[in-house]
């Protein structure tokens, strides 16, 4: 009994390091992009009251799993300032043929219902946050 008490407490201990060390705070999850579909695109993107990230990618697509975590870095950098929504082509193609997207992954930046920037391609993280900055 005292010895499963015992590794209760420390895996519970070992849990709370390795999420310190990985995040830097205990029990401060980041946010994740939220992923949408095409009936949910207008409610999510373009009636939002903040800027909107939208990552337009498949499951396939090499250069869109490269830069999927620094879309996750980005929902919770942004957290509260941006929103971060991730459509997958392939599941939703209404809107990708709406907004002509032609290769993936584009990211684009809506502002006010409005498409304000875009991006073709994996690009570096920094290219990405001046987007975004200039886009606040």
């Amino acid at each position: 009994m005292a010895i499963k008490i015992w590794l209760a407490g420390y895996v519970a201990l070992c849990s709370t390091q390795v999420e310190k060390f990985s995040t830097g705070k205990v029990g401060d999850r980041m946010s994740k992009p939220i992923v949408i579909t095409d009936d949910e695109f207008q409610r999510e993107v373009l009636d939002s009251g903040l800027p909107v990230l939208v990552d337009f990618w498949a499951q396939w697509c090499a250069p869109c799993r490269r830069i999927a975590p620094v879309v996750e870095e980005l929902a919770g950098e942004y957290e509260g300032r941006v929103k971060v929504c991730k459509l997958d082509v392939d599941s939703n193609p209404k809107t990708p043929s709406k907004y002509g997207i032609r290769s993936i992954p584009t990211l684009m930046i809506f502002k006010d219902g409005k498409v304000i920037d875009h991006i073709v391609g994996a690009v570096p993280k920094q290219h990405l946050v001046s987007r975004l900055e200039a886009a606040l």
